[in-house]
């Protein structure tokens, strides 16, 4: 069985972004599959701003990263990038750490003109930590996630369509990798 990990990287409790992550976790509850979650606002600030490598914290995040086989990326979209919480902790995971690792990037924003942010941003820095084996990117316009309260969120049809297909894909480039 794969091993997942989430990586939320939302400098923010209560954002839209949940509800892809909750979606994203019930659909490898579904598949008899529980993700590990790092949350990247709860690790401590004070390691990821003084890149305390060798921090408790920061390095049970990263052994959740090194044992899993499939990694999914969650950022929201500031300034036409990713957070800069998210780049954060990126910079303190090894170098090399996603070898051999399915990674599927998804993003939320409030347009489209930030689509290819995870083309020009993301996926290089993913690159530079040998991501070889990339999905196909997602990005869902905030609107798409309605906020029901309660910290509760409800995908549109044709955001949850496109979110579906983009983890059954990480099945298909599963049996591609694995062995």
């Amino acid at each position: 069985m794969s091993k997942v990990t989430i990586i939320s990287g939302s400098p923010s409790e209560q954002t839209r972004l949940n509800g892809v992550l909750n979606h994203v976790i019930n659909y490898f509850h579904g598949v008899k599959n529980t993700p590990e979650i790092i949350h990247v606002r709860d690790l401590p600030p004070e390691d990821l701003i003084q890149a305390k490598f060798d921090s408790d914290e920061i390095s049970k995040a990263n052994k959740k990263v090194e044992d899993s086989n499939i990694i999914v990326i969650l950022t929201p979209v500031y300034k036409a990038s990713y957070s800069g919480v998210l780049k954060t902790y990126l910079d303190l995971l090894p170098q090399n750490s996603l070898e051999g690792k399915i990674i599927l990037p998804i993003a939320v924003g409030g347009t489209y003109g930030h689509l290819l942010m995870i083309d020009y941003a993301l996926k290089p820095v993913l690159n530079a930590l040998g991501a070889t084996h990339i999905v196909k990117g997602l990005f869902i316009i905030d609107r798409q996630i309605k906020k029901l309260g309660n910290d509760r969120y409800e995908l549109d049809s044709e955001a949850k369509d496109r979110l579906e297909s983009s983890l059954n894909n990480i099945n298909t480039q599963k049996l591609f990798i694995t062995n």
